[in-house]
């Protein structure tokens, strides 16, 4: 049976958790959204900051650390920014790193948002 994980971001409109746990395994899902419940839209290192910092936050909120991060998924709305992106992501992973796919998309519901990260951790 799930559980939701208190992630300590704030509650959105939309039907979602931020994450929920289940047989130990964390599924979680991130955009560039501050605990003020506002986004940051500036520049695709920017945004990236912020992301990975909720998935950081998630991870540890759920009991794990980002080395029991198994995978992510990336999507991005310019191709342009995989390096800023690349950049961002190394910092918070050592090797070996998690299976991650990337994927340039249309769009993402938020207005100036370029990033949504999905990421699933075994927890210990």
């Amino acid at each position: 049976m799930r559980q939701v994980v208190e992630t300590g971001l704030p509650a959105v409109s939309a039907p979602i958790e931020w994450a929920v746990s289940a047989d130990k395994i964390l599924y979680t899902a991130h955009i560039p959204i501050r605990p003020d419940g506002s986004f940051e839209t500036g520049d695709a290192t920017r945004q990236m900051e912020v992301t990975m910092g909720n998935l950081k936050r998630t991870v540890e909120a759920a009991g794990g650390t980002m080395a029991d991060v198994t995978q992510v998924l990336i999507y991005v709305t310019r191709a342009e920014d995989f390096a800023a992106i690349n950049e961002v992501y190394a910092r918070y992973f050592d090797p070996p790193y998690p299976n991650r796919a990337t994927v340039v998309v249309a769009g993402i519901m938020v207005p100036g948002v370029v990033v949504e990260i999905v990421a699933h951790a075994h927890l210990p």
